[in-house]
């Protein structure tokens, strides 16, 4: 007769005891949750006197004011030139930050980690923290947006630009190294050809990005189509702020449709 042995399998990680660190966190998230909860102070009465004040603004937005869609056109244009511009500067950085923070194209791993890490910090601060930054050095206009927008391109390419060259086949850098290559044939040879259709797509993704943002830069004085809601808001002349909000909606949407289009044929 055989012996039957009962072997024991270890529960999966998801099914197992949540440890004392995985509380820890859980208790401090709902604390956070809770405490912030109860500062914001939300009420019924300040639920039903906004709902009656956004009833007012659109009541008092419609219809919109077209006196001045000329103005309003000519500041949507500076605004996605100016996305335009930075992103064209952000992503030919970006190509350089990116092979240095790949493992496989850094030269050396504590370039590696400096340029990882300010890859990182170009990434953590906000581009609306990059724009009082560069109106303070360079001045009001769409040069403080502009820089603003190359730094948050910065962070958001090069991370992807890194990822997309650490995961390309290794065979046809090895055969170019085998030959004596240089590292700049090396990349041009085989990193950017894998990685081309990838690099458009993110690309694309930044247009897309920094299109939104140049509006909210032109919030604090970085030039743009943000410059004409701010000042239609601050005059309460919200048929003329709702003309802008059209212009911003039509051309953001036109952009994700183009961009959208051309990634599916790119990949």
């Amino acid at each position: 007769m055989n012996n039957t042995s009962i072997h024991t399998h270890s529960l999966p990680p998801r099914l197992e005891s949540p440890s004392i660190t995985t509380w820890i966190i859980a208790i401090v998230f709902v604390a956070l949750f809770l405490n912030g909860f109860a500062s914001a102070n939300i009420t019924g009465d300040r639920l039903f006197n906004g709902a009656s004040n956004l009833g007012v603004f659109i009541g008092d937005a419609f219809p919109p004011n077209l006196n001045r869609v000329d103005v309003i056109a000519k500041a949507m244009l500076e605004t996605f030139q100016m996305a335009i511009v930075g992103v064209v500067f952000g992503v030919i950085l970006s190509l350089p930050m990116a092979l240095l923070c790949a493992n496989n194209t850094s030269p050396h791993p504590v370039i590696r980690f400096i340029a990882i890490n300010l890859v990182s910090a170009f990434r953590t601060i906000p581009d609306l923290v990059w724009a009082l930054v560069f109106v303070i050095a360079v001045g009001l206009g769409p040069l403080a947006g502009i820089l603003a927008i190359v730094m948050d391109t910065i962070g958001f390419c090069a991370r992807f630009f890194a990822e997309r060259i650490e995961e390309i086949d290794p065979g046809p850098s090895h055969a170019l190294n085998a030959i004596g290559a240089k590292r700049s044939s090396v990349v041009l040879g085989a990193v950017i050809p894998e990685c081309g259709p990838s690099f458009v797509a993110t690309s694309l993704f930044s247009v897309e990005k920094a299109v939104r943002s140049a509006v909210v830069l032109g919030l604090v004085g970085a030039g743009g189509i943000g410059v004409e809601l701010s000042a239609s808001m601050n005059l309460f002349r919200y048929d003329q702020a709702l003309t802008v909000i059209i212009a911003i909606l039509v051309v953001v949407i036109c952009v994700e449709r183009v961009s959208g289009m051309i990634r599916k044929k790119i990949m």
